[in-house]
C-alpha cells in the first residue's frame, strides 16, 4: 500500500501545480471556509488537499480494478447499528454522505454491510463513464444515475439503503439557498423528499483515510430525529451543518476543488474569479 499512497501524493502535487483553475478554486473556497486560519495555513491546506485527492484517485482503482484484493483487515467501521437499525425499519434508508477524497475506496466494506445501492453523476467522458458505473456494479446491485428519481424510489421502497452526496451545486431548479460555513450555497432539497416520500429513515455516513496507518474509517451516525421536519429550507441548513461538522474533523480530505458556490442568490456578485 505504501506505494499507491506515495504515487497518489505525487500525483496531488502535479495537479496543484498544473490545473490552475482548480488550485484557484479550492483557494477560493478555503479561504471563504476557513478565514480564522492564516494565509499559510490556508495554503498548506489546499496542497494537503491536493495530496489527500491524489492518494483517492490511486486508491479507487483496487475496488474498481483489482475486486479480488481484500482490504477488510484496513478498515474500521463504526455504527453500524445505526444503518441496522434504519434497514430494520423496511421502509429504506437515505444513506446521506459528502464528497471525502476517500469514496469508492469503501466499496468491498459496504457490500457487506446489508442492502446498499448508490447514486452517482453521469461523466461525459464515455470511458470514465463505463469504468465509474462497471465498477461500482462490482458491489452495488443499484447504480442510480442522481436523474433517475423513479429508481431511486423504486428502491427505497424495496427497502434498500441509497447511498449519496448531496453536497454539490445542481443549480437553483430543486435547490434553496442555506449557509454553508458561513456562506449561502444552493442545496438541493432531495434528501428531505425522499424521506418523506417514502417515511425512510436518514443517517449520514463519513468515510476518511489515515495515511500513517494506511487504514480508513468508516462512520455511521444514528438515524436523524425529527427529520424532514417539513421545512426544506430549515432541512438543508440542518445537512449543511453537520456536514460541515464532519468537515471539519479532516478538512484536507474534501473536495474543495468543485464549484460549491457557484449558482448565486439574485442581485450578488459571482463567488469565484472570472474565468475559472
Amino acid at each position: 500500500m505504501s506505494w499507491i499512497f506515495q504515487l497518489g501524493r505525487t500525483l496531488g502535487d502535479l495537479t496543484y501545480r498544473l490545473g490552475t483553475s482548480r488550485r484557484i478554486i479550492a483557494q477560493t473556497n478555503i479561504a471563504a471556509c476557513f478565514p480564522e486560519l492564516s494565509d499559510q495555513e490556508r495554503k498548506d491546506l489546499v496542497r494537503r488537499s491536493f495530496r489527500s485527492l491524489g492518494i483517492g484517485a490511486i486508491e479507487l482503482m483496487i475496488p474498481w480494478l483489482n475486486p479480488q484484493r481484500d482490504l477488510s483487515d484496513r478498515f474500521d467501521v463504526h455504527g453500524t447499528e445505526h444503518l441496522q437499525q434504519a434497514l430494520d425499519s423496511g421502509r429504506g434508508v437515505v444513506l446521506l454522505g459528502g464528497h471525502f477524497a476517500a469514496m469508492d475506496i469503501i466499496s468491498q466494506p459496504l457490500k457487506r454491510l446489508g442492502q446498499i445501492d448508490v447514486m452517482y453523476r453521469f461523466n461525459k467522458n464515455p470511458a470514465w463513464e463505463w469504468l465509474q458505473v462497471n465498477g461500482r456494479r462490482r458491489y452495488f446491485d443499484g447504480v442510480i444515475e442522481r436523474h433517475d428519481t423513479r429508481q431511486t424510489l423504486k428502491r427505497l421502497k424495496q427497502g434498500r439503503a441509497i447511498w449519496y452526496a448531496a453536497d454539490q451545486d445542481y443549480g437553483r431548479k430543486h435547490s434553496v439557498f442555506a449557509p454553508f460555513f458561513g456562506t449561502e450555497a444552493a442545496t438541493i432539497v432531495a434528501t428531505s423528499r425522499f424521506a418523506r416520500l417514502n417515511n425512510s429513515p436518514v443517517l449520514f455516513m463519513r468515510q476518511s483515510r489515515n495515511e500513517q496507518r494506511m487504514r480508513w474509517e468508516i462512520h455511521f451516525s444514528p438515524i436523524l430525529e425529527d427529520f424532514p421536519s417539513g421545512d426544506d429550507l430549515a432541512d438543508a441548513q440542518r445537512l449543511n451543518s453537520l456536514l460541515e461538522e464532519q468537515i471539519r474533523l479532516q478538512p484536507e480530505q474534501y473536495l474543495w476543488l468543485h464549484k460549491r458556490f457557484k449558482t448565486r442568490p439574485e442581485g450578488t456578485q459571482p463567488f469565484y474569479p472570472k474565468g475559472v
